[in-house]
């Protein structure tokens, strides 16, 4: 059995609008006047107020553009290469951020035993995980693996990989270290998985600290996963590589694939957790986009509420693919704390993320920080 002992978050610099971002998109995929009402739309229906990125660009007139080229048809459109040259330059000292978020009052990077690395969004080798032994000062036998190419539910995955540590190393100090920069993998082409991408996706960083429960520091403790694939959503969301950048698919079909199986799939973790629905206190769950969310709420027909904490990450964020549900999670953790308030260890959260597949991961976890 492992507990979260601490999480924490970054972002990069440039904090966008989602308006200025609409304007960019506007402008570079030279819509009609028809489409642009169109696309000014979805926009106001994202529930999105502003993202963040690595890129100065997406609120910036085009002389002040870093990363795009100074035209208005983005010719030459950057590379693949280029992409994962940002990519090298700027994940590691984001992650370095969120880390040390983490760890402040809890104990030393050089205390950590383990380290979980995810990202879908860049790619080398040696990679993030070695970046980030050398920037913290990790010692050299440093265990360590890496979760790449899952998207959004890649972080409970790595949940499944560190409680499975801790459970067999009672000393374990696993650091895990969620980090994606989604918008450098624009694309031009007006198709409606490139619109969509562009509406929703974000940069963003977080770290998680899990040891065995027998840690004195209180926390979530960790006390079943569940996790299964819907096939026939297996071409309805995807992430795959090309020369000019990763490629996202992301059908319309997905809210209703995700709000179809959702309820059942509930089910069938509660019966493995040993516990009823009723016995749920807090639903932490990633915010894929509003769409999402609402199928979510109907499949479970919940309160207004019950994903307030998802909605309001999806408002200030957007959707950062790994680490969304931790800064869900780290909200509905620390939001006790801000009210000076200890949460009861009775309570319980029941966590889920979606991804290609369709994948869909689900957590229990009991109790909060004190």
């Amino acid at each position: 059995m492992s507990k979260i002992i601490a999480i924490g978050t970054a972002v990069p610099a440039f904090r966008h609008r989602q308006q200025d971002i609409l304007e960019f998109m506007q402008a570079v995929y030279a819509l009609s006047e028809t489409d642009k009402r169109k696309l000014r739309f979805l926009y106001r229906q994202s529930a999105i107020d502003t993202r963040y990125s690595v890129i100065p660009d997406y609120s910036r007139p085009l002389p002040e553009w870093k990363f795009y080229p100074h035209s208005e048809n983005l010719e030459p459109f950057p590379s693949l290469e280029q992409r994962m040259n940002w990519y090298q330059k700027y994940a590691a000292p984001l992650s370095v951020n969120a880390i040390r978020d983490c760890l402040e009052g809890h104990l030393r990077a050089t205390e950590i035993t383990h380290l979980i690395t995810v990202s879908c969004t860049g790619m080398s080798a040696p990679g993030l995980d070695l970046q980030l032994m050398e920037l913290l000062d990790l010692p050299k036998n440093t265990y360590r693996t890496s979760v790449n190419f899952m998207g959004c539910y890649a972080a409970v995955h790595a949940l499944k990989i560190a409680d499975a540590i801790c459970a067999r190393e009672k000393q374990a100090r696993v650091l895990i270290v969620c980090t994606e920069l989604c918008t450098l993998h624009f694309q031009r082409e007006a198709t409606i998985d490139n619109i969509a991408s562009s509406l929703l996706f974000a940069d963003g960083s977080a770290a998680l600290l899990l040891t065995h429960d027998d840690h004195p520091a209180r926390g979530w403790q960790l006390r079943h996963f569940y996790g299964e694939v819907v096939p026939k959503g297996k071409k309805d969301m995807a992430w795959e590589l090309s020369s000019s950048g990763f490629l996202m698919t992301l059908s319309g079909y997905v809210p209703d694939l995700i709000g179809e199986d959702f309820n059942e799939l509930v089910d069938h973790a509660l019966r493995g957790a040993c516990i009823t629905r009723q016995d749920i206190t807090h639903w932490c769950v990633h915010p894929g986009g509003k769409k999402i969310l609402e199928a979510i709420q109907q499949s479970l027909q919940l309160d207004d509420t019950a994903l307030g904490t998802s909605y309001e990450i999806l408002k200030e964020y957007g959707n950062m693919s790994s680490p969304t549900i931790l800064f869900v999670m780290k909200r509905m953790m620390y939001q006790w704390l801000r009210g000076g308030k200890s949460s009861p260890p009775g309570q319980t959260v029941f966590g889920a993320a979606f991804g290609p597949g369709l994948t869909m991961e689900t957590f229990v976890a009991t109790g909060a920080l004190q």
